[in-house]
């Protein structure tokens, strides 16, 4: 059956083609396996909470009648603004003039204005009285979950009202200019009183928007699966800060469920996440860390993982969702987030950029692309680019593939401080895991190409212009002189069934035919703590594989174990259980100085040319324009597959297809066939300037 909405019909109808519902939410309330939601063209300022699930075999489908005409909106218009005081501290005419003292004393830039709204409109959720907190959040409880808008652009959160009229700009904002536009909420008599600098714009002449609603559609029940939202905008979601061991919102997401399709919809402007695909509620793990306090933050997300079994995370019950061609960008949080509701997922062809660039909130868990529990999820030709941070797989990421993805610009610009509780910057961020873990045929610009605080890893087929961090480091604590091991989780092979627990090694890391570039200052780079006030780290920023130096071969390793004797020694051996895993390179390319592994085997290296890689837009269009294949030459390397590659140590899983079938790297970044010269990089072919990249 199909259903038909249609917010400028004359009068609310019965869904019909001759009298449609002028709500969404009207249609998800009766929709059946099977059916089909037509949307035509107009804004919908309403919350969408799917009543019923489909089937694998009958989806119920929500449908753009015209690609992105459709609008689903968590905000609602603000009108009705009087002046509060000019730039110069002069009070304009205000029905609150009385309070208008407070402006007149402090000069700024700009006009602020004063707006109030009902609290009646928010229900029980009132997000100028709700902050952005929880586990994982580090830039302090200072930010609410709603946000003011004009003309589509979020405006920044000020502590004050003097704040407001000094309108400084941001030190941490990835785009300053913007930072002047400031706002602050404050409670009277049952009313949400805004004040707002718009600068020199008149807010009863633009299209002035609060955020209102935590979410646009998102059912309130888990189980409503095999939904297909098709063609849609959807903004402006008042949502709230999503970690692992905590219930995860979303703009647009499936609720703990299966099967969802998420596709051509353009996504913007969540407060924190725009799409969600994790967590199941559970009240006794819901934030624990922050309301509790008393068991620590890794026991807080091992217990996480172990009660999901308990609310059915199976692969028969949760997850195989798909998000594919979607614009996703002007989020604060994340563009997607999920933790363990993703397992068994593709992500692919979309567009992520700009997130968490106005620096407003800071903590671990912000990245295009964060999940955690990223069993078998494919994440492939994605284009993402001006994020704090590309790509983040934390925990558990086994059988993960990423592949065929643009990375570039996933950088803090220079211009900007780094925000205290913020996040350091990278293409790629693999945490803790035990691996497989498969990063095949990206191209990586940013100055940092893969933190890699994790064990289990293979790169094959990169451009890789960014350095190595966080080698051998970041997953064990010292507390009080004491190390305080992470011991977390591997799966059974393509299940999320729980195997076993184990600390970090690091090692078990595998480089195949990837062409390293030292396109960024090699030397070390301080930053700041991400946790703690006053701390600093030196990061790598030389280029290549030499950061493995120390690392052994798999010969080398192996002669410990005394393959040759079946009575071995607990005694003797147990040291070796505890060292390094070994490491594999072989048939990379370096260049402009960056610098290979102690052991590589067939490698290039040319320090004495000038390498030179860049990414250039044409009509919005990524272009790559390198000289690296002339410094090549005639360079080739062997063809690659899965056993090449072995098994990751930990889970005894080979580096292969969520099928279990074996995977050759035949194919380049554009699908195209190697044939029998392979070279190293992402591109079958060597050019001077290579189009198509998304």
């Amino acid at each position: 059956m199909i259903w038909y909405v249609n917010a400028k019909a004359g009068r609310d109808g019965n869904g019909s083609k001759e009298m449609p519902f002028k709500r969404i939410g009207d249609a998800a309330k009766v929709a059946q396996p099977g059916d089909e939601v037509l949307v035509y063209p107009g804004t919908y300022r309403e919350y969408v909470n799917p009543e019923n699930a489909g089937t694998a075999e009958q989806r119920i489908t929500y449908r753009s009648v015209e690609p992105l005409g459709a609008h689903i909106t968590g905000a609602e218009l603000l009108t009705g603004w009087v002046k509060y005081c000019e730039a110069s501290g002069a009070a304009g005419e205000s029905a609150d003039a009385e309070k208008a003292t407070a402006g007149n004393s402090v000069g700024g830039t700009g006009t602020v204005w004063m707006a109030s709204v009902d609290n009646g409109i928010f229900g029980a959720y009132n997000p100028y009285t709700t902050y952005v907190y929880g586990d994982w959040y580090f830039a302090g409880k200072s930010k609410h979950t709603g946000c003011v808008y004009m003309n589509d652009k979020a405006f920044y959160e000020a502590a004050s009202v003097e704040a407001v009229v000094k309108a400084e700009k941001s030190r941490t904002s990835w785009v300053p200019e913007d930072s002047v536009y400031q706002w602050y909420a404050e409670q009277a008599e049952g009313r949400t009183v805004f004040y707002v600098n718009f600068q020199d714009k008149d807010p009863n002449k633009e299209k002035v928007e609060i955020g209102v609603r935590r979410e646009c559609f998102f059912p309130s029940k888990t189980g409503v699966g095999y939904i297909t939202v098709s063609g849609f905008m959807i903004s402006k979601a008042a949502t709230t800060w999503a970690p692992p061991a905590a219930f995860q919102d979303g703009m647009i997401g499936p609720n703990w469920s299966k099967g969802w399709i998420i596709e051509d919809c353009d996504i913007s402007n969540s407060k924190c996440a725009g799409i969600c695909i994790g967590k199941y509620y559970d009240p006794a793990n819901d934030h624990y860390f922050t309301t509790k306090h008393v068991k620590s933050a890794t026991q807080m997300e091992r217990d996480a993982v172990c009660r999901g079994q308990y609310h059915g995370w199976l692969k028969e019950k949760v997850g195989s969702h798909i998000i594919r061609r979607n614009n996703i960008h002007h989020c604060e949080q994340g563009g997607i987030i999920g933790r363990m509701g993703g397992v068994f997922s593709i992500i692919e062809d979309n567009h992520i950029h700009h997130i968490n660039n106005m620096m407003e909130l800071g903590g671990a868990e912000i990245a295009g692309i964060k999940m955690h529990a990223a069993i078998d999820v494919t994440m492939r030709r994605n284009y993402i680019h001006h994020c704090t941070m590309g790509i983040w797989t934390d925990w558990e990421a086994q059988g993960t593939r990423i592949t065929q993805n643009l990375l570039h610009d996933n950088q803090r610009p220079d211009f900007a401080e780094q925000l205290q509780g913020g996040m350091m910057s990278q293409d790629i961020f693999v945490e803790v895991g035990h691996g497989p873990t498969l990063i095949d045929n990206n191209i990586l610009m940013s100055d940092v190409s893969l933190r890699m605080a994790t064990e289990g890893v293979a790169m094959v087929h990169n451009l890789i212009c960014g350095s190595f961090t966080s080698v051998g480091g970041g997953c064990d604590n010292m507390v009080e002189g004491k190390l305080r091991q992470r011991y977390t989780p591997y799966h059974m092979p393509h299940r999320t069934e729980v195997m076993g627990f184990m600390t970090i090694l690091h090692g078990d890391d595998r480089f195949y035919n990837n062409i390293f570039i030292q396109k960024w200052p090699a030397g070390d780079f301080t930053v700041k703590s991400d946790m703690h006030e006053g701390e600093q780290n030196q990061e790598n920023r030389q280029v290549g594989t030499h950061v493995f130096d120390e690392y052994p071969t798999y010969d080398e390793w192996i002669s410990w174990f005394d393959m040759d004797t079946d009575t071995p020694d607990m005694g003797k051996l147990d040291k070796y259980h505890h060292r390094h895993l070994p490491v594999w390179s072989e048939g990379n390319v370096y260049l402009n100085g960056a610098k290979a592994w102690k052991n590589e085997k067939n490698g290039f290296v040319n320090d004495g040319d000038a390498a030179f890689v860049e990414i250039d837009e044409n009509g919005g269009k990524p272009i790559l324009k390198t000289n690296v294949y002339e410094l090549i030459k005639d360079f080739t390397c062997s063809m690659v597959n899965t056993e090449t590659l072995g098994k990751a140590f930990e889970p005894e899983q080979p580096f292969e297809n969520p099928d279990g079938t074996d995977i050759v790297f035949d194919r380049d970044y554009k699908g195209d066939s190697r044939g029998v010269n392979v070279i190293p990089g992402p591109f079958a072919a060597g050019a001077g300037t290579i189009e198509g990249l998304w």
